[in-house]
């Protein structure tokens, strides 16, 4: 059986979760427990003008444009002390290149030089070829201590609307695309005052970022394929809404939080931690914990698997140079490009 058989199976038998995550947001348990949130009951814009920025009739869904003048983005109105955070998404379609799609929490406007931030970031197309895509943690302003993991997608988020979810406790990190758990961070000593604990907001952009995010910045974003369109619809706020000034956290944060930790979403099961690791194991292309070149002593928190080790090479991916010579870099041209210059996989 090949190896995408072998995941495919593996995802259709982790349906527990996300069918109870589903009734739920239907209202199918009490108010307590996550539902959709309406744009004008949880979200505010944040910028790109009302043509970049469309919200439909029922206020459920909106649709982010960039064009060749702006992009576009909102944010929740309240900050949350943990959180359950997430929505359908469908990607723009077509030649993408340069473009980035973010779904991400931060408190970046708040703390300026100890912010917190997770991240979905989705980082444009060339037509034909798997989307590329990352998740980052950054806690109390670790901006030089990026924890970078960068994947391919087993699917066209083009085509079709795929929910994608940040759970964050007080005692781990989960992040999920439909049902499939794609990364787990806990909360460790080693990790210390790294792992995110203050208040953060949710947010959404589209923007350009062609200096950067396809191929370290080889293929830009060509506005002849203008206006970029993705769409985000049945968004999930569920936190405890906080005062991101507040010293200690309220009873009601506590008892949220201890919700959270114990709601079914929160816990992987066995045939979940399993579509994990294959998803891992076959579209992780870059981890930071076996880039060398950045640290040289993997951060403490790293489990270094030799096997990976020797599959990432120094960089951190795959080492590509048996099938792919001829796009061979010298480390002369920077650090970045080494870390961000993916060669297309056959």
């Amino acid at each position: 059986m090949k190896m995408n058989d072998q995941f495919r199976i593996s995802l259709s038998t982790t349906t527990v979760c996300l069918s109870l995550l589903l009734h739920l947001l239907a209202g199918g348990a009490a108010a307590a427990l996550p539902r959709i949130v309406s744009f004008r009951n949880g979200f505010t814009q944040l910028f790109g003008s009302d043509t970049n920025l469309l919200r439909s009739d029922d206020d459920n869904s909106v649709r982010l444009h960039l064009d060749q003048y702006t992009g576009a983005g909102f944010r929740s109105s309240d900050l949350y002390n943990h959180g359950l955070f997430s929505a359908r998404i469908k990607l723009p379609s077509d030649y993408t290149a340069g473009i980035v799609v973010a779904f991400y929490t931060s408190n970046g406007d708040v703390f300026e030089k100890t912010h917190d931030e997770l991240d979905f970031e989705f980082l444009g197309n060339i037509k034909g070829k798997p989307w590329r895509f990352q998740t980052n943690l950054y806690g109390n302003g670790s901006t030089s201590r990026g924890r970078e993991e960068r994947y391919t997608l087993w699917f066209d988020p083009s085509k079709a609307y795929h929910r994608y979810t940040i759970l964050w406790t007080s005692s781990k990190i989960i992040f999920y695309i439909d049902e499939v758990p794609i990364r787990e961070i806990l909360r460790t000593n080693e990790k210390g005052g790294d792992f995110p604990s203050k208040p953060m907001a949710l947010y959404a952009t589209i923007w350009d970022a062609s200096n950067w995010a396809t191929n370290g910045g080889k293929y830009k974003v060509n506005y002849k394929y203008a206006p970029f369109a993705t769409e985000m619809t049945d968004l999930v706020l569920h936190g405890c809404i906080s005062n991101p000034l507040q010293q200690l956290p309220t009873d009601n944060c506590v008892q949220m939080d201890q919700q959270l930790e114990t709601i079914h979403y929160n816990n992987i099961v066995p045939k979940q931690r399993t579509a994990m690791k294959r998803f891992r194991e076959k579209y992780m292309y870059y981890s930071y914990c076996y880039d060398t070149l950045r640290y040289p002593v993997p951060p403490p928190e790293c489990v270094i698997d030799p096997v990976l080790r020797q599959r990432f090479k120094e960089t951190g991916r795959p080492d590509f140079d048996r099938r792919h010579r001829r796009h061979s870099r010298k480390r002369s041209h920077g650090l970045s490009s080494q870390i961000y210059e993916i060669q297309d996989e056959d």
